[in-house]
C-alpha cells in the first residue's frame, strides 16, 4: 500500500470499529423494534433523505443477505441520478418529507429508519418531525460531529436548527469524522477519501443482522434474500417476491 491507502484504510477501519465496540446497546434497542415490525407482518421502512445517504437505503432493499421486508424510499428527488445540484436543493427544502414520506404509505405504527450521516438537512429533521405527528418510530443512522459544528442559522441546516441525533427516537451514531474526508495530500488544501458511506452501509447491515437474531429468539425465521445470480436463487426468492412485492413501493 501507498501510505495515503494505508491512512485511509485505517481511519475507515477506525471507524467501523468504534461503531462494532460502541453502538452495541443503541443497535439492539432497534433491532428489538424492527423485529417486532416484522413480526406484525409489517415493513421497515427506510429512508436516506440527501445526496448518498440513498446509498444505504440501496445497500438494505432487495439485497443478497439482507432482509426481504424493506420498503426502500428512492425518492427521484434528492438521487443524485436525477442531478446532484437538484438533489442539494431538495434535502434543503422544508416540508417536502412530508408528501414523500405518504406517497410511500408510512404512518401510525411504523418504524421508519432515517439514515444521514450530517443530521442537520432539512428533509431529514422534518422525516423526523413526521414520524412524531403519525405516531411512526424513527430510528437514526447519524452522527453529532457536524451537528454539534455547523452554527445554527446554516444554508445547510433545518430552518429550525434541529438535530436527527437528538429528536430520533433511536440513534445509533456512525461516529462520522467532522469533514468525512480523511485523508491530507501533501500540496492540497481540502482532504479526500471520504468515509460517510462505509459508515452507513456497516452500521445498517449491523441493524439488519440484529433484527434477524431478534427474529429467531421469537421463534420467527427471518426472510432473507438469497443472491439471484446463485443457482436456485430465483427460486428461493418468489416467495419472498410474492409477499412482499405488492406493498414495496
Amino acid at each position: 500500500m501507498t501510505c495515503t491507502s494505508k491512512i485511509y484504510y485505517e481511519a475507515v477501519v477506525s471507524v467501523l470499529r468504534a461503531i462494532e465496540e460502541q453502538e452495541k446497546a443503541s443497535i439492539d434497542r432497534a433491532a428489538a423494534v424492527l423485529a417486532e415490525k416484522i413480526a406484525e407482518d409489517r415493513l421497515i421502512h427506510v429512508i436516506g433523505p440527501g445526496g448518498h445517504s440513498n446509498m444505504a437505503v440501496e445497500e438494505v432493499l432487495w439485497r443478497a443477505g439482507g432482509l426481504a421486508p424493506v420498503n426502500g424510499i428512492l425518492d427521484a428527488g434528492t438521487n443524485l441520478i436525477h442531478g446532484a445540484k437538484r438533489s442539494n436543493i431538495i434535502e434543503r427544502t422544508p416540508g417536502y418529507a412530508k408528501g414523500v414520506l405518504d406517497a410511500y404509505g408510512v404512518g401510525a405504527g411504523d418504524v421508519l429508519v432515517i439514515v444521514n450521516a450530517y443530521g442537520i438537512n432539512a428533509m431529514t429533521i422534518d422525516c423526523a418531525l413526521e414520524c412524531k405527528k403519525r405516531g411512526v418510530t424513527s430510528v437514526a443512522i447519524t452522527s453529532d460531529s457536524f451537528a454539534k459544528t455547523v452554527p445554527k442559522d446554516a444554508p445547510a441546516r433545518h430552518p429550525s436548527g434541529l438535530n436527527l441525533y437528538e429528536i430520533a427516537d433511536i440513534y445509533i451514531n456512525n461516529h462520522l469524522p467532522l469533514g468525512d474526508a480523511v485523508v491530507e495530500i501533501e500540496g492540497m488544501e481540502q482532504k479526500m477519501g471520504p468515509t460517510s458511506t462505509f459508515a452507513n452501509s456497516f452500521t445498517i447491515n449491523l441493524l439488519m443482522i440484529r433484527t434477524a437474531e431478534k427474529l429467531l429468539a421469537m421463534g420467527i425465521q427471518p426472510p432473507v434474500w438469497t443472491s439471484a445470480n446463485l443457482p436456485g436463487g430465483d427460486e428461493l426468492n418468489k416467495r419472498y417476491e410474492e409477499k412482499y412485492f405488492p406493498r414495496v413501493k
